[in-house]
């Protein structure tokens, strides 16, 4: 009976910790992945930080990624390059204060605004190559009529 009780009271923490069966659903299609923990904090863009240490050492915290970011939709286009450094420090255990608690010294050589990774995407810069090619494609000849 006792087994049940836990099945049950974890249900119920899935469903409230995501905000009810939307959440719930929505962050399974987002991330294939149902989790929940403690809040540590929420950065300048709106991604959420958890930690439940019930979990092994490694997959104990996460990110929760918000929808927009910069004035740009991100619902399904998630990447790793849209945590800030201050919270990459913490998430990959290289820290164990969070920003929340202590923030970092600021650095003249950092960013003032953090930018996702636009490689591969259409937004991306791509140089004007100024060598001439090394190998040419092949031209037909033109027939005269």
């Amino acid at each position: 009976m006792a087994e049940y009780v836990n099945v049950f009271r974890r249900a119920v923490g899935q469903l409230t910790g995501h905000g009810g069966v939307k959440g719930l659903v929505l962050q399974f299609l987002r991330v294939n992945d149902l989790k929940t923990g403690a809040l540590v904090g929420i950065d300048k863009y709106g991604n959420k930080y958890y930690e439940d240490n019930r979990n092994f050492f490694g997959r104990h915290r996460w990110v929760t990624y918000a929808t927009e970011m910069n004035g740009k939709r991100t619902m399904w286009n998630l990447d790793g390059s849209m945590v800030p450094a201050e919270w990459h420090r913490w998430l990959h255990c290289m820290t164990d204060n969070p920003p929340t608690t202590h923030p970092p010294e600021p650095k003249k050589f950092l960013a003032k605004v953090h930018q996702i990774n636009v490689s591969g995407t259409a937004d991306c810069y791509v140089p004007y190559s100024t060598t001439s090619k090394k190998i040419h494609e092949w031209v037909p000849p033109k027939v005269r009529q």
